[in-house]
């Protein structure tokens, strides 16, 4: 006798779950080549003014890059990209336009370039120039991916490279730096989950950020590119 007919669909369901998890882990693994170590989104500027001094402070910097800032643009962006019912062209526009420097800009623009070659070349996805995170949420889409699992897993990996770019950067240890992730997955999560799909709710409150962004365009000398 074949397995009960609930037991086949959880098996299947659960297996896809798997392999999406898994595809979404490869995108978004320091390993996968979209240069992410280079940039430090604004952190090498914002430690060298002194704004960021330990630990504690690095928490809070990125839990409000998260709520109040690029975090929240990005997942914005990602779910308007995989709902496809405005043109990815608009989107791209839209949120190169929310770029508060031309680093920033740089920033979105050469990872989003460098994803889109990879994933094209491996998934036949669609091989057009997109930023970052909509290149995400129209990749994740056409491989029917879910759209909060991505925006969680895409805002932790986020978090995880400028983590690893503040220990580069200060006295920041390997345990520490695990523990302010461990502390801001919750978060990941509650944005991917509430952040709705829709251009209209693109905001940013973030404004330190953006200065330590617009800053960093001139510092001299410096690591990251960003």
């Amino acid at each position: 006798m074949g397995a009960p007919k609930g037991t086949l669909t959880a098996t299947i369901t659960v297996t896809l779950m798997n392999t999406d998890i898994l595809t979404l882990a490869q995108w978004l693994s320091p390993a996968y080549p979209v240069g992410a170590f280079a940039y430090s989104h604004g952190l090498e500027a914002a430690i060298g003014a002194g704004w960021i001094k330990d630990s504690a402070d690095l928490q809070d910097w990125l839990g409000d890059v998260l709520t109040d800032g690029s975090g929240r643009n990005d997942c914005i962006l990602l779910k308007a990209a995989h709902a496809g019912q405005v043109p990815f062209g608009d989107i791209n526009a839209t949120g190169l336009a929310f770029a508060a420097s031309a680093e920033r800009r740089r920033e979105a623009t050469l990872q989003g370039a460098a994803f889109v070659k990879t994933t094209a070349a491996i998934w036949d996805a669609d091989e057009t120039d997109l930023i970052y995170p909509v290149a995400v949420g129209a990749a994740a889409s056409k491989l029917n991916i879910d759209p909060t699992l991505t925006c969680a897993m895409f805002l932790q990996a986020m978090m995880s490279n400028l983590i690893a770019a503040a220990q580069r950067l200060m006295p920041i240890g390997q345990t520490e730096g695990q523990a302010i992730l461990m502390a801001l997955t919750p978060t990941c999560q509650e944005i991917a989950q509430d952040t709705p799909s829709t251009l209209d709710d693109l905001s940013s409150c973030a404004f330190l950020s953006d200065i330590a962004s617009m800053r960093h365009e001139t510092q001299s000398p410096r690591i990251f590119r960003t």
